[in-house]
């Protein structure tokens, strides 16, 4: 059963978005009130304790994480929050943007006091326009009462919060390229080290943090390090939102704790697979996830240890189901033109890698394929992986590879047949263009964010 009591029971309840709404209902702004009277370092331990990992696609510990920043120096030190939800399947970071927006603005004074920041920045997606309306009237009731600005919370110290919406770029959800994106350049991803904690946002010491996971802070300190960690399962405290899409009966966001069963989301939260089909696979933790089959769906559980043991990855926490109705070659050909399309080009493998993994699944699902175009883009991935500065080179070649190699079979037949899928009127031919030009900014969609 889904969890009551933290994110979900705020924001399913109307008006949580409103300051007095929020205290009256959900004590709003006590636990920030109780942390800040604490040493830094100690928050930083309690963290760690409760086993908080990153919800925003890496699984880092949190903790760990803020411990990197140095507790000394002359350089201010900066929280950005990664609001640019830009992950396939991914919409559980909005439900916390609309619907209970002081959760995470709690989240972010009790983060700041513990790295010792008086400034945060909160990146979100371009395409949020309502979202980071709510958002910033939150912010503005905030200052109002106190709670952030001169004097917050009268500890005599400054903290402002500034929104800063985002262009549109999947790769600056990349913690790095959004840095690059938030000083006014382009959102392309620097080489590490030195890393965001010791050298981030304008050089200075940053934390870059999910929404999700800063929203869970004020229930970690009210409830306890202890309890929020016995919440979770397989080194993972808590629980975490579940963005549950595809086809499915009842798609939606779902809290659920770490450790969930799959099959007790699809079948019991979700109601089954749609139409009354059966179940041929899940993307269990956003598009750059690895697929697994439906015998694999039925042993996995929802946490970042299970599903890398089986080759896999938790992710951005969006589980997307696929009925047996579903050709693969559409999922292959979907998933390869978005890559080819938000590589942001810095990377030679990934621009032109991403860009002849589209070009040859396009062939394929024009009924002009060869089965040994199947071993050229494992080939292709296997380039791709590890020789790239940030992770979205690997973001391409896993999802890719798993749907080759764990549906190798159904591919190869319909090579055979020669037949074409219906999916590949839904795409034009753009690749005449070489990449280098593309790269370039001349023409084609490759370099569209460069």
């Amino acid at each position: 059963m889904a969890v009551k009591g933290f994110l979900s029971a705020l924001y399913e309840q109307p008006d949580m978005h409103r300051l007095a709404v929020a205290q009256e209902r959900a004590n709003a702004y006590a636990q920030a009130r109780r942390v800040i009277t604490m040493e830094p370092a100690a928050v930083i331990d309690a963290v760690k304790a409760a086993n908080l990992k990153g919800l925003g696609g890496a699984g880092f510990p949190t903790g760990m994480k803020w411990s990197f920043v140095p507790p000394k120096g002359d350089k201010p030190h900066y929280l950005v929050v990664n609001a640019d939800e830009g992950e396939p399947g991914t919409f559980k970071d909005r439900r916390i943007l609309l619907g209970c927006p002081h959760a995470l603005l709690e989240g972010i004074i009790i983060c700041c006091h513990a790295i010792r920041s008086e400034k945060a920045y909160i990146y979100v997606r371009g395409e949020y326009i309502h979202e980071m309306k709510r958002l910033q009237g939150a912010i503005d009731e905030a200052y109002a009462a106190g709670l952030l600005g001169a004097d917050h919370l009268g500890t005599g110290r400054r903290l402002d919060v500034v929104v800063h919406p985002g262009a549109g770029a999947y790769i600056c959800g990349e913690e790095t390229a959004l840095i690059e994106s938030l000083e006014g350049k382009k959102g392309q991803p620097r080489n590490k080290p030195p890393f965001p904690a010791i050298e981030g946002l304008f050089m200075c010491p940053t934390v870059v943090n999910n929404v999700e996971t800063l929203s869970y802070l004020p229930f970690l300190f009210e409830m306890g390090p202890q309890a929020f960690n016995d919440l979770g399962a397989n080194g993972t405290g808590g629980c975490h939102l579940v963005s549950l899409s595809g086809h499915i009966e009842r798609p939606g966001v779902y809290e659920v704790p770490m450790g969930f069963p799959m099959m007790e989301l699809i079948n019991g939260l979700g109601g089954g697979v749609w139409k009354s089909r059966r179940l041929k696979a899940v993307i269990p933790g956003g598009l750059s996830a690895p697929i697994l089959t439906a015998d694999e769906a039925q042993q996995a559980r929802l946490d970042f240890k299970t599903l890398r043991d089986m080759g896999s990855m938790a992710g951005s926490g969006a589980v997307m189901v696929i009925d047996d109705e579903t050709p693969m070659i559409n999922v292959l050909l979907n998933c390869s033109h978005f890559y080819h399309d938000e590589s942001c080009g810095q990377c030679t493998p990934c621009r032109d890698g991403s860009w002849w993994l589209y070009k040859i699944c396009l062939r394929i699902a024009r009924g002009e394929g060869r089965v040994r175009d199947l071993d050229e883009i494992v080939r292709i991935c296997n380039n791709i992986e590890g020789n790239t500065i940030c992770a979205f080179g690997e973001a391409t070649a896993w999802p890719i590879r798993s749907y080759v190699r764990k549906f190798r079979g159904e591919l190869e037949a319909f090579i055979q047949s020669g037949q074409r899928a219906s999916e590949a009127d839904w795409y034009h031919d753009d690749l005449a263009a070489p990449p280098l030009v593309q790269i370039a900014g001349v023409a084609g969609t490759m370099g569209a964010h460069v």
